[in-house]
Order: C-alpha cells, then structure tokens, then sequence
C-alpha cells in the first residue's frame, strides 16, 4: 500500500528554519515526482515546490523561492522541503504528494499543480509564528 507520512512541522520563530520530511512506504521512489503543497486557513491548497522524477528539475512558487529547497533522497525513500527566513504567512498545513512516473520521462519537468499527483500525505502543520 502506498503511503506518505510528513513531518518536521513546528512552531518556530520569524526568520527560523524547518526542515519537513516526507517519508515513503509501499513503493520506490525512483520513478516518481513529488511536490509539497501546503493549505492556509480558509484557502485553497497551493503548490510550494515540486521535483520530477531525476531531481534535475524543481520548481518553486514565487513567494519562496530563494528561501525554500526541495530535495529528495531515493535511497532513503524520502523528500525534504528546507525552509528558510519563515515568515507568518506561512502558516499552513503542508503536505507531500507523489506521482508515478515512466522511465521516458525520467527527466521532464513535472507541473506543480494539485490536480497533477494523486498519492497524499496526511499533512504537517507549520503554525503561525506571528
């Protein structure tokens, strides 16, 4: 059965650093893209960053692109999203999805929308370090 679990969510100070993880069960990591999308209160879930397949190619939404990293570790069977200078906004639930991919597309840019993976994780928070 295919399973993500996040964690790594906490409250931090502004300015302060998280690093979430997202764990990988049930299946290999290597053929699948992953993104990190996170859900404010009261808004709709939005993509944060996203990496295809080889890891050659990571997108980032506009408002966290210089302080976040995504990165994955398929022989740990793990993502991480490495955040940085957290700012109240980002409060959110954040999440981690997957999306199998094939051999051909090993290392084509994967978009970074919700509606583009459907495997999930149960979220971790981020609270509001206001």
């Amino acid at each position: 059965q295919l399973q993500l679990v996040e964690s790594g969510g906490g409250l931090v100070q502004p300015g302060g650093s998280l690093r979430l993880s997202c764990k990988f069960s049930g299946f290999t990591l290597d053929y699948y893209r992953i993104g990190w999308f996170r859900q404010a209160p009261g808004k709709e879930r939005e993509g944060v960053s996203c990496i295809n397949s080889s890891g050659g190619s990571k997108d980032y939404a506009d408002s966290v692109k210089g302080r976040f990293t995504i990165s994955r570790d398929n022989a740990k069977n793990t993502a991480y999203l490495f955040m940085n200078n957290l700012k109240p906004e980002n409060n959110a639930i954040y999440y981690c999805a997957a999306r199998e991919g094939r051999m051909s597309d090993y290392d084509r840019p994967w978009p970074c929308l919700k509606s583009r993976f459907d495997t999930w994780g149960q979220g971790t928070a981020v609270p509001s370090t206001s």
